[in-house]
């Protein structure tokens, strides 16, 4: 017998996250490069940041320098594209440094930090685009997933973050922080199908 489907998270009926989703309007499109193993990852949060945040998009793949959909979105956005990435020269972001100029188009790369790394060195478009990181200090609510890396947040918590201090969002009045409080009750709910 197969198994029913969410036909909007396209995860099975038994943990489909649409009572999960909550609803963003974020100014800057957000497009999230997912590494092929990720995508039937049931720990994995681009589902839930995607069908969240209204100007989103997920593309699948490893090398996208002959990426069609790429190079169209790097034309659109003529020089006023970002990748979040923490590379030496990545400029921190924090709700102190205000004056930072946000991008139009965010990229986000989805995958563990060994395959995030190579994506990133194999596409030199993304070494030639700003880059920007978070602040230290963040603490994430990831409990499904375990790293050794410090400081290490889901693309979901990564991405809402940026979004907030690019975006300039107030720290009593933030939009995203509906969407990571849905997080933490997404861990929860994973959790639930496997009680300790």
């Amino acid at each position: 017998m197969t198994r029913a489907y969410c036909l909007q998270c396209e995860r099975p009926e038994k943990s489909c996250l649409c009572h999960l989703v909550t609803s963003v309007d974020n100014g800057i499109h957000v497009v999230i490069l997912q590494h092929p193993l990720e995508v039937k990852q049931s720990k994995g949060s681009v589902t839930l940041l995607h069908q969240s945040l209204k100007n989103s998009e997920v593309i699948v793949g490893e090398d996208f320098n002959d990426n069609v959909k790429i190079q169209s979105l790097l034309k659109r956005y003529n020089q006023q594209c970002a990748i979040l990435y923490p590379s030496d020269n990545a400029v921190v972001l924090s709700e102190e440094k205000c004056n930072i100029s946000p991008p139009k188009c965010l990229f986000i790369l989805d995958g563990t930090w060994k395959k995030t790394y190579k994506m990133f060195m194999t596409n030199d478009w993304l070494q030639q685009l700003p880059h920007f990181t978070l602040a230290d200090g963040i603490v994430g609510q990831y409990k499904i997933r375990k790293t050794t890396k410090k400081n290490a947040l889901s693309s979901l918590e990564a991405c809402c973050y940026a979004l907030s201090v690019l975006e300039r969002q107030q720290s009593g009045n933030n939009k995203y922080q509906a969407l990571l409080d849905s997080f933490v009750k997404f861990n929860d709910f994973q959790l639930s199908f496997n009680p300790s």
